[in-house]
């Protein structure tokens, strides 16, 4: 149970900042994340790492020299945004280019993607990196389907230390893609996390019982099984990650020396984990393995979960160095480097908006009516938020309503800035986007940020809004959606809704009114969304628990209709 709480919208922007706070001589805090209070040397890879807040030390507390030069940091369990990204980057980079690591979820894949290319754009050099080495999350056939859960600690130890050693930018990425394929990692859990504010975990596991393969973002495991002694827990895990030994061997040509990580979730503390520890030393030792520089401890938490994971990378000669090379960060420290010089530059510098060009009369009209629409919008999620919540519970990290609060919240309070500037649709709606993007993160505040600024870019900043650019709008943000998060109809997604909405709406936009539109549109959404329930999940972090999801509609589906229902009194004066 997370106790110490504010409001829980604040609780990942106060920890971070207590965290900044405790470590003023390791870390600087900018937009999004923590940079590095030392210098780093002209020319150096910059290894920029990120993902949710709830998973400390990861990631904010491995930045450090030997280490990462910064952390982007989300809200809770979700993805930083893109903004958060390249805000970090900028103020990691010192001229060598930029890694980005993080674990392979929809919505970091999605953010990090998406801050590469901004970051392409303004000529940094950027490579990326998902690490994909949860062995309960997929087949072993298509690994690149995994997501990262402890793992990250080591693959992404090699990538700083290989930035420390002076490689070049291609091999920093094509060391840190080696020890990917090299890493494997499984885990367990005998309880559930409980996200800041909530009444109940995420999951609960029945006395007596322990879940395997859970997710470090308070995913349940993808079976039960009776509770057995510390020792057949130690050999569950070693059996479950040598099953794979082939595989993972194979990526170094070989090989008889692992990096071992054995991970405490929150609630499981050092001796239940030496415990433990003890046993699957024992096993790997007989099965011929060498175990270098292991570590025991909490590295990738889950909040308060009880539960533990055992990570295996297979090393080579120089995966070895690395990994075994000297860190100092505020949470993982290894052997001994010299002191370094402090940053004399201002890292807050690296985040900047572009002034507002004024719309024409009628675009500002409706840039303004736009942002009394993000109200409603704002107070539709509000009433629905615990629902919400608990739909992404059945089969994801139960966070949904809160990102979509955090998310409208933003939008709101951007759309009016931007309206009291003078700005047209297009910029009211771009500026909403970014906001609701970076408050909320995760894959849903990817999508719902990029389809605003798609509808947006389709109403420009002149002019009204009549009910072919309305149509025009919505099909624009519904094709930004697919064409971003990669899914399609019957994938149990908000598209399952935002299709046969923007379908209808074309259909219907030749009729008598825009707001009868709407709402026959906003019908066909509603339905469309309550029949994901016969759907089970095939994306995202629910794909491994798809058939939990049987007889649950969608989250993001449902908080789509909700949202276009509310809307419909604000398209009963549309501009001709």
């Amino acid at each position: 149970m997370t106790l110490l709480v504010n409001d829980p919208a604040d609780f990942a922007d106060e920890s971070l900042a207590g965290f900044a706070a405790a470590h003023p001589d390791e870390v600087r805090a900018v937009h999004g994340g923590v940079v590095r209070a030392s210098a780093t040397p002209e020319g150096q890879v910059a290894t920029v790492l990120g993902g949710g807040t709830g998973h400390y030390p990861a990631f904010a507390g491995w930045v450090g020299p030997g280490f990462a030069h910064g952390a982007a940091c989300g809200n809770v369990f979700s993805s930083p945004s893109a903004s958060q990204i390249c805000s970090v980057a900028r103020a990691a980079h010192n001229g060598g280019g930029v890694v980005l690591g993080f674990g392979n979820y929809a919505g970091d894949v999605l953010h990090f993607g998406q801050a590469a290319e901004q970051l392409r754009a303004e000529g940094v050099d950027v490579r990326v990196l998902a690490v994909t080495d949860d062995v309960a999350s997929g087949p072993a056939h298509d690994t690149a389907r995994r997501r990262g859960v402890a793992g990250d600690l080591p693959v992404l130890k090699v990538l700083g230390a290989a930035a420390e050693a002076g490689h070049t930018l291609d091999e920093v990425h094509r060391l840190g893609l080696r020890a990917n394929a090299a890493t494997r990692s499984l885990g367990v859990a005998f309880g559930g996390c409980t996200l800041p504010g909530a009444e109940r975990p995420l999951f609960t596991v029945d006395g007596g019982r322990m879940g395997v393969g859970l997710g470090i973002h308070g995913e349940p495991g993808i079976e039960q099984r009776p509770l057995p002694t510390a020792d057949e827990v130690a050999d569950l895990l070693v059996d479950g990650i040598l099953a794979e030994r082939g595989a993972a061997a194979g990526a170094v040509d070989g090989s008889d020396r692992v990096a071992l990580v054995l991970n405490g979730l929150g609630a499981t503390k050092y001796e239940e984990l030496y415990v433990v520890h003890r046993r699957v030393a024992d096993r790997l030792s007989s099965e011929g393995l060498s175990v270098i520089a292991p570590v025991v401890d909490e590295q990738v938490t889950s909040l308060g979960m009880a539960g533990l994971s055992l990570t295996l990378m297979f090393l080579d000669p120089e995966l070895e160095r690395l990994w075994a090379a000297p860190a100092v960060t505020p949470a993982f420290r290894r052997g001994h480097l010299p002191p370094r010089p402090p940053r004399t530059d201002d890292p807050t510098e690296s985040r900047s908006t572009p002034p507002v060009v004024p719309g024409d009369g009628p675009s500002r009209e409706l840039g303004a009516r736009i942002a009394s629409a993000l109200g409603t919008v704002r107070d539709t999620v509000a009433a629905h938020e615990r629902r919400l919540g608990e739909l992404d519970a059945v089969a994801g990290d139960g966070d949904h309503g809160i990102g979509m609060r955090r998310g409208s919240e933003a939008a709101l309070s951007a759309a009016e800035h931007a309206v009291g500037l003078g700005a047209g649709a297009r910029t009211v709606l771009a500026r909403a986007g970014a906001a609701w993007s970076e408050r909320a993160g995760g894959t849903s505040g990817a999508l719902w940020g990029a389809a605003l600024t798609a509808f947006g870019s389709a109403l420009g900043d002149s002019g009204g809004a009549d009910r072919a650019r309305v149509a025009a709008g919505a099909r624009a943000a519904v094709d930004s959606v697919v064409r971003l998060g990669g899914a399609r109809p019957g994938d149990k997604t908000l598209v399952d809704a935002a299709v046969p909405f923007a379908d209808r709406l074309e259909s219907e936009a030749g009729g008598p009114g825009l707001a009868r539109a709407w709402a026959a549109a906003a019908e066909a959404a509603r339905l469309a969304a309550e029949a994901t329930a016969s759907i089970p999940a095939r994306l995202g972090r629910a794909r491994a628990h798809g058939d939990n999801s049987l007889g649950t509609p969608d989250p993001g589906a449902v908080s789509l209709a909700l949202v276009l229902t509310a809307l419909t009194p604000h398209l009963g004066q549309e501009n001709h």
